[in-house]
């Protein structure tokens, strides 16, 4: 056995060993790597590069958890003891509903187990590595700790690596860390233990992506020993949780059911005390039951949500789970990433510096219209040369690429491709009339020092063309020699150490004094503490560089009596829209706070430049965070707007801790790294465009592009779509009491039942359920996103709504008993006279107030009558169907009804509009009240 296989290789930190201490603990030759047979012996040992999983949860499973809803229960003995009595159209409509509602629900949980499935794929792609002393490509799950593998531009990395090499090699780590920028690797730095994973610059890890240059490294961590597969186990660990409609319809459907069971004993008892029948009373009991419990409620809500989730892709927002379309809409507090999410995840520059004067730069992203502003006035850069020469130099001093792309509208759009630093220079060149191609036509570069950890700058030497073609000479030639142009850029103090001059305000260079170089310094201060990520350039032109003997040019000689021009400032600019997105978000009570990976300064300039940051709220990084225990976040959440430099563990610690609060939390994000958190929060909202296949499928709702202005318009949708929801149980609920309070009330009176089972069933699945219906896809009241969150405790039927359901319920139930007395006393000579009346009465005045129901506090006439066209088809077909029951012949015996003549109905219309008066004289009571109760709070 290999030394190496006696070490665990997590519990080294590799980061904190010199490359050749690593390699010797691993047991492996950097110039021939491993032998075949010893990473087959690895293999076995370590196991696959792969992340496990936890057992996928069966079909049969899911459909366990579906049946074990109290409503379904309930639902399924009703379809049962149906059956048994004979009542077959009954039992298939109630269990054809069942059946509907938990397909629906197996078909969404399906989905959610496919999460890891995707971030095994992006973790474990083709490697290169060296065995044998040869450079093969091998499958990225057969990787073992050891293996030496090479990195270049583009490539996914296969494992976590020690770096041994590293030429000018920038990572992506933002899927991992949330570090907006590439970040520069270094292979000879050795760093302390502890180190945070973000600040590692001598590894690179698992799932993240070379955007520059190239390397070599040693396999450190492969599976479930990488942070990525730590990532992956934190998801195994945090269990999905109910959301706040599921909790409370599964409250409401208890209570509804033992509420019914014991109305439904009673009346049974009652019955039998009197020396009714006792099948007869059951039968009775029965039809209490489906009375009592609304078998429409599961597929009404569910259809319901798919209207909402249909609505919320027109808003940019796809809901992967029904049920989480409302808790967006109960959210309290919205978890955002910074990169990509509050940001455009493009880099741009804002400001340039250049002899003491500033000028400030406008635009955003690699959009090229721009003005460039002085004290908030437009300037011409002809009267600003140094500026101008600032930035040319940065275009010139480049290796990203500016391509132009046409849009299907033939739009041009302009993309980088190479780090968004550099984009970010060749931008704002092109604003300033400089455009990369042009520039590098006039000025080919002809060799090149690139940047490095060490030196801190690059340095590019370009050759000047003369005007005429023809003319052009080699950069050497025996008869003449060229122009060159030596460009310079990287840290400002360092580039300033190489300059013995500066370009001045008139275009002129000067000798750089001691004064001078303090005040470069002091604008550089300025532009860091504003959290700009800051550049110095630097130039010189000469004819007389030497060269070495294979004609390069020498280095030491290239950086002799540069010019300092300015400084480039750059940040990555807030999204224009989310300033008001943000506003409206806090006027409707909801609190934004902000958790990235990104340095504080950043993330603290962003919040003050978005309204984020509340005056006297604090911004705490990951390193306090490690400073204080869950006790102590929890009170230190109410009062901090900014958490960065964070981890994926402290992302879930902020979650917990305020969901501990009792919020209800929404964490929006894009990267891995957000996996966890987006799972461990009651919604999780990912980025459809920059967010990775994990981060997808662990989220509820995916945004589609990218925008946080699309999350408040999904939360406002979502807050319609509750509102609608609790329109539709008040009207089930107040139809569905009033059918008990008539057959409760007829029984102790000693009549006959007014009502039959499969009338019952009709009111609940099409009278009932139509308008219902309608009532799910309403635009909703105009002030829903002035009013606070709902409280997460709050029940579903809260006091106003009880107050109007204890009201309809009385008016629905007067006029049916009125309506059933009168048809028994005057038109006595049939008893299914008197049972149409009672069920027409009962039908008609419920689908009227099906207006009235489509606001709890607005009054009908200001919400528009017939402006909801589903409401108004919906009490149409309804009235149809109610008028073919009573009146097609067939239909009579089926339902027990007898045609109505006009003398019936002139008893019944005064009354059919009775429960729709009294729906909108209690929304003017509540609202009086309402009105007077104000001062006071």
């Amino acid at each position: 056995m290999s030394a190496a296989n006696n070490i665990t290789p997590s519990s080294v930190d590799w980061h904190s060993l010199e490359t050749n201490a690593a390699l010797e603990r691993l047991d492996v030759s950097a110039e021939k790597g491993l032998a075949s047979a010893e990473a087959q012996s690895r293999l076995e040992t370590y196991g696959p590069n792969q992340l496990e999983e936890a057992p996928p949860t069966t079909i049969w499973q899911m459909l366990w958890e579906q049946f074990r809803d109290f409503v379904v229960m309930l639902l399924i003995v009703a379809a049962v003891v149906s059956a048994l009595l004979g009542d077959w159209i009954e039992a298939a409509a109630i269990m054809a509903i069942v059946v509907l509602n938990a397909a629906l629900g197996v078909f969404q949980n399906r989905r959610a187990e496919e999460e890891l499935a995707a971030l095994r794929q992006l973790a474990a792609p083709e490697a290169n590595v060296l065995r044998d002393g040869h450079r093969v490509s091998v499958p990225g799950r057969e990787l073992v700790p050891g293996d030496i593998v090479f990195l270049e531009a583009g490539n996914y990395i296969p494992a976590d690596v020690r770096l041994t090499e590293a030429v000018n090699l920038r990572v992506d780590e933002a899927p991992l860390t949330g570090e907006s920028v590439p970040v520069k690797k270094d292979s000879h730095s050795v760093l302390p233990s502890d180190t945070p994973t973000a600040d590692r610059e001598n590894t690179a890890f698992m799932g993240t992506v070379v955007t520059y240059g190239r390397g070599q490294g040693v396999v450190v961590g492969t599976g479930m020993t990488t942070q990525i597969g730590r990532i992956a186990e934190m998801l195994q660990s945090v269990e999905q949780e109910q959301t706040p409609l599921q909790k409370r319809l599964d409250q409401l459907g208890r209570t509804l059911g033992w509420a019914a069971l014991a109305v439904c004993g009673l009346v049974f008892l009652l019955g039998w005390l009197r020396g009714t029948h006792p099948l007869e009373m059951f039968i009775i009991a029965v039809s209490l039951a489906i009375a009592a419990v609304p078998e429409g409620l599961p597929a009404v809500v569910t259809i319901s949500l798919a209207l909402g989730m249909r609505e919320m892709i027109k808003r940019n927002a796809l809901i992967r789970r029904l049920s989480s379309v409302e808790t967006l809409g109960s959210a309290t507090v919205i978890c955002s990433d910074k990169t990509g999410t509050l940001t455009q995840n493009e880099m741009t520059v804002t400001r340039v510096a250049a002899d003491g004067e500033f000028i400030d730069v406008t635009g955003s992203g690699y959009n090229l219209r721009g003005e460039f502003l002085k004290d908030g006035e437009a300037v011409r850069l002809k009267d600003y040369p140094a500026i101008l020469t600032t930035l040319w130099i940065g275009a010139l001093n480049n290796d990203a690429i500016l391509e132009t792309e046409r849009l299907s509208t033939d739009e041009l759009v302009y993309r980088v491709v190479g780090d968004p630093t550099e984009g970010a220079l060749l931008v704002a060149a092109a604003k300033a009339g400089a455009m990369p191609i042009l520039l590098n036509e006039a000025y080919p570069r002809i060799q090149e020092v690139p940047f490095d950890s060490e030196r801190k700058r690059m340095v590019t030497v370009h050759a000047v063309r003369d005007p005429q073609p023809e003319d052009i000479s080699p950069f050497y030639d025996t008869d003449q020699r060229e122009w060159y142009v030596v460009a310079e850029k990287g840290a400002p103090d360092v580039v300033l150490q190489q300059c013995t001059h500066y370009q001045n305000r008139e275009d002129q260079a000067v000798p750089l004094d001691d004064e001078q170089r303090r005040r470069i310094l002091a604008a550089n201060d300025a532009m860091t503490e504003d959290a700009l990520r800051v550049l110095g350039v630097a130039y010189r032109v000469s004819r007389d560089l030497d060269s070495d003997h294979d004609g390069d040019f020498m280095n030491d000689d290239l950086e002799e009596d540069l010019i300092f021009v300015g400084l480039i400032g750059m940040i990555d600019p807030a999204r224009p829209e989310v300033p008001p997105a943000l506003a409206k978000a806090t006027h409707a009570g909801i609190r934004t706070v902000m958790i990235t990976g990104d340095y504080p300064n950043t993330a603290r300039a962003i919040a003050r430049d978005i309204g984020l940051l509340q005056a006297g709220h604090d911004a705490l990084t990951g390193v306090d965070l490690d400073a204080i225990d869950d006790r102590t976040l929890q009170d230190s959440v109410v009062h901090t707007d900014v958490f960065a430099r964070v981890s994926p563990q402290h992302k879930m610690r902020v979650v917990q801790a305020l969901r501990a609060n009792g919020e209800v939390v929404a964490m929006t994000g894009d990267g891995v790294n957000d996996a966890p958190s987006i799972k461990q929060a009651d919604i999780g909202v990912a980025m459809g465009i920059t967010g990775t296949d994990v981060t997808k499928e662990t989220a509820d709702m995916v945004l589609t592009d990218d925008n946080y202005a699309s999350i408040v318009s999904a939360v406002e949708q979502g807050r319609v779509i509750y509102s609608n929801i609790r329109k539709f149980v008040y009207y089930l609920l107040s139809c569905n009491l009033a059918e008990i309070a008539i057959i409760f009330l007829a029984t102790l009176m000693g009549l006959p039942s007014p009502l039959t089972a499969i009338q019952l069933l009709w009111l609940n699945l099409v009278t009932d359920g139509a308008p219902a219906l309608a009532l799910g896809v309403e635009r909703g009241d105009p002030d829903i996103m002035d009013r606070p969150p709902r409280p997460p405790t709050e029940p579903i039927i809260n006091r106003v709504m009880q107050i109007g359901i204890a009201v309809q319920t009385i008016a629905i139930t007067a006029i049916t008993l009125t309506a059933y007395w009168i048809g028994l006393n005057l038109f006595s000579d049939q008893h299914e006279i008197a049972m149409s009346m009672a069920f027409v009465a009962l039908s008609f005045s419920e689908l009227l107030r099906a207006f009235t129901a489509r606001s709890e506090y607005i009054p009908i006439l200001q919400v528009g009558l017939f402006n909801n066209r589903a409401m108004n088809w919906a009490v149409f077909s309804s009235l149809t169907l109610l008028l073919a029951v009573v009146y097609v012949p067939f239909l009579q015996p089926i339902f027990n009804t007898a045609p109505l003549t006009w003398s019936q109905w002139q008893y019944l219309l005064p009354m059919l509009f009775v429960p729709a008066l009294a729906a909108e004289f209690t929304k003017w009571f509540l609202s009086q009240r309402q009105k007077q109760a104000a001062p006071s709070i």
